[in-house]
């Protein structure tokens, strides 16, 4: 019997190493100094960061008239293949998910202001997603990649930390914004959500100055159970339900009604925000990762590339708009997220709450938003980077922060970025500064700008 046990005991353990070591072949997590469990963890930590988006997306495609059970269901679908794809394809920690902007230009822009059908706005999605995956192909995406000064990419961190802090404040009623003008406000510190927020945000800030294993998880699901006798948090009569069905929204897009002039302004909003917003997020995550080289480049950027061009053409065949790589992932990083194991277990949350849709819906915004707070707040050190002694430099990476704030969106926040670098640089007679390709490349920045972000 002691032989076999004894056996019994080497077996397992040879099964072990041997599990430990496929993982360790696929993902490389000594070489990214990280473990299993700690990417698992990551995972989990950026599910949480994004779950509030099941409830936010459905609900401003909502506003456009699609179904809103059969947009969740969609989702999670969509969130769940994104990110999969981009955990086995480019082993990198982030999830690819639907983003609010193109959301909110389908659902609300689109749909419900200029009285586009639904249908029609996710047409125009498409056809931006299939430019993206044609350029990506092509190579020109990494090629804008290499045309952006140092400074900018170093800057990009700042902006989108700002973008996600602010967020996280928003969340959490801290912080207001008209809904007209975008401008900020002090909210009511007495309400029971904000009350919440402070419970989890003092929570974190206690795990975190401790150095706790997966801190911010914890500071999220102390906030969501502080919420439960506050009535922010409420617990569903039952935890499972089985998902809606997609048929009302899936292959419903519209392509011919988008092949149209009146359509072009909108493709722009679509291409240009997309294209910028998971620029930002790939080199700000993965500087946030430490997973950039001297240049603050990406290496081998072209695959998160290429996995959300693809992404961003099936999602609205689904009939979802706007799937890019998502600012949340920051959340898995700062975790301890480092490669695509962390984007695998997000994505098997996301895949479980296709049955647990109510357990998903119980974590209100509120108890993600400290987690979103401390990590912009981490991610904006990465301004003492800027040459301020350089005003050259320092403007444009001024501007690309302040874009970000009043715009609320960090992809019209790099755009101005770019544009304003261009400009300066060109004005102040550092012409050897500025490459042909960036002089170019700030023609359409120019178009966007002055077609779309203008007041109208």
């Amino acid at each position: 019997m002691l032989n076999k046990d004894s056996s019994m005991s080497s077996s397992g353990a040879m099964f072990h190493r041997s599990g430990s070591s496929w993982l360790e072949r696929r993902f490389a997590l000594a070489a990214r100094n990280t473990t299993a469990r700690t990417e698992v963890l990551a995972g989990i930590t950026s599910f949480l960061a994004a779950a509030y988006l099941l409830v936010v997306i459905p609900s401003l495609l909502a506003t456009g008239g699609m179904e809103r059970g059969a947009t969740t269901t969609a989702t999670i679908i969509v969130f769940v293949l994104g990110t999969v794809l981009m955990g086995l394809y480019t082993n990198l920690p982030f999830i690819v998910g639907p983003g609010i902007g193109g959301s909110v230009v389908l659902g609300v822009t689109l749909a419900a202001t200029e009285h586009v059908a639904w249908q029609t706005g996710l047409g125009i999605a498409f056809i931006s997603g299939v430019l993206f995956l044609v350029l990506t192909l092509a190579g020109a995406r990494s090629l804008v990649v290499r045309l952006i000064p140092a400074q900018i990419k170093l800057g990009l961190g700042a902006s989108i930390g700002l973008f996600i802090a602010l967020l996280g404040f928003r969340n959490a009623g801290m912080v207001i914004a008209n809904a007209k003008t975008n401008a900020l406000a002090l909210g009511d510190f007495t309400r029971p959500g904000t009350l919440v927020a402070l419970v989890g945000l003092a929570a974190a800030v206690v795990l975190q100055g401790r150095r706790v294993p997966g801190a911010i998880l914890w500071a999220i699901l102390i906030a969501a159970a502080a919420g439960i006798p506050l009535g922010v948090t409420h617990l569903p009569a039952s935890p499972m339900a089985w998902p809606h069905s997609i048929a009302p929204v899936a292959f419903k897009l519209d392509i011919a009604s988008a092949l149209t002039v009146s359509a072009i302004p909108y493709l722009f909003v679509f291409f240009a925000s997309e294209f910028f917003s998971t620029l930002g997020t790939t080199l700000a995550v993965g500087a946030k990762a430490q997973l950039l080289d001297e240049h603050a480049n990406l290496p081998n950027i072209n695959r998160p590339f290429l996995v959300d061009s693809i992404a961003a053409t099936l999602g609205p065949v689904l009939g979802i708009p706007a799937l890019t790589a998502l600012v949340e992932s920051a959340a898995g990083v700062e975790a301890g997220g480092r490669s695509g194991l962390s984007s695998l277990a997000a994505a098997a949350m996301f895949a479980l709450m296709l049955l647990f849709v109510p357990v998903a819906l119980a974590i209100p915004k509120e108890a993600t938003a400290p987690a979103l707070i401390l990590i912009g707040l981490s991610m904006f050190g990465t301004i003492r980077h800027t040459h301020f002694d350089d005003f050259t430099d320092a403007l444009p990476v001024l501007s690309m922060v302040l874009l970000t704030l009043m715009s609320n969106s960090f992809g019209t926040g790099i755009a101005g970025g770019l544009l304003c670098y261009v400009l300066v640089k060109l004005l102040a007679g550092r012409f050897r500064e500025v490459s042909w390709g960036l002089v170019v490349l700030a023609v359409p920045l120019g178009y966007y700008f002055w077609t779309v972000v203008k007041p109208h």
